[in-house]
């Protein structure tokens, strides 16, 4: 009687340490999913009474690293792009996508990402969110506004965001989607979003542009515009107009260019 009391016990002992062990498995998914994202502080930081110039009280990293994005590109100081590392996309996915207001910017969730391909590795969309003006800018101007499509290598973990910068024209139907459809859900094509041309980029490593500010991160930013209206430019910026980051020092980084 007391072997089988003192095997069940064991195997009691087991199932609560599995689960415990599952727990903390799930628990660090989250928060690694929360920092892919750039959310992980979303309750606390903001653009305003606590802006970029005291973020560094919500990670460290935002005050003292030293590959810190976004940056000023200046083209004409940009060398060849490494081919090693060429960006390939591959975004043409119909999907079904959540659109929400997180509190710092407008984000869509697709429910399947499409993937990008740089150095032979492989990255899938996680999310794609805006900016009521360009983060980075070019020669010291910003865009009217720019998508950051966020990636993710599946294996290491590494992120990677593809910038498509907006300037005013004509009407962009994704947008449009975006815009009426906060708080619910959109079919969606990531590809949309893209401009006709691609093969064209600036390229450096740089680092999320919220919170908790992670380094490391491959940076591609679209030469080609796509365009949205004036009417939809407005719009967008009644929820964010300065949702920004102030550009980052580039120290002894180096912009690459297609």
């Amino acid at each position: 009687m007391k072997k089988t009391i003192l095997v069940l016990s064991a195997a009691a002992a087991l199932i609560i340490s599995g689960c415990a062990s599952h727990e903390a498995e799930v628990k660090a998914h989250e928060q690694a999913e929360h920092a892919a994202h750039g959310d992980e502080h979303e309750n606390h930081w903001d653009y305003s009474e606590n802006g970029p110039a005291h973020w560094e009280e919500f990670s460290q990293t935002c005050g003292l690293g030293h590959a810190q994005s976004p940056i000023n590109i200046v083209p004409g100081k940009s060398v060849e792009m490494n081919h090693q590392y060429d960006l390939s996309m591959h975004e043409d996915i119909h999907t079904t996508a959540a659109v929400i207001d997180n509190g710092h910017s407008i984000k869509v969730t697709p429910k399947t990402g499409g993937t990008i391909t740089l150095h032979g590795e492989e990255f899938t969309l996680l999310q794609f969110h805006f900016h009521g003006k360009s983060e980075h800018t070019v020669d010291g101007k910003r865009f009217d506004m720019v998508a950051h499509m966020v990636h993710q290598n599946p294996e290491t973990k590494q992120l990677s965001v593809v910038a498509v910068f907006f300037k005013e024209g004509k009407a962009n139907p994704m947008l449009n989607s975006v815009i009426n459809n906060i708080g619910g859900e959109i079919d969606v094509d990531p590809q949309d979003l893209l401009p006709k041309e691609t093969a064209h980029y600036f390229h450096y490593i740089g680092s999320l542009t919220t919170p908790p500010c992670s380094e490391n991160v491959q940076w591609y930013l679209l030469k080609e515009p796509v365009e949205a209206s004036k009417e939809q430019i407005e719009a967008f910026r009644k929820f964010y107009v300065d949702n920004e980051r102030p550009v980052q020092e580039l120290y002894d980084r180096v912009i690459e260019s297609n």
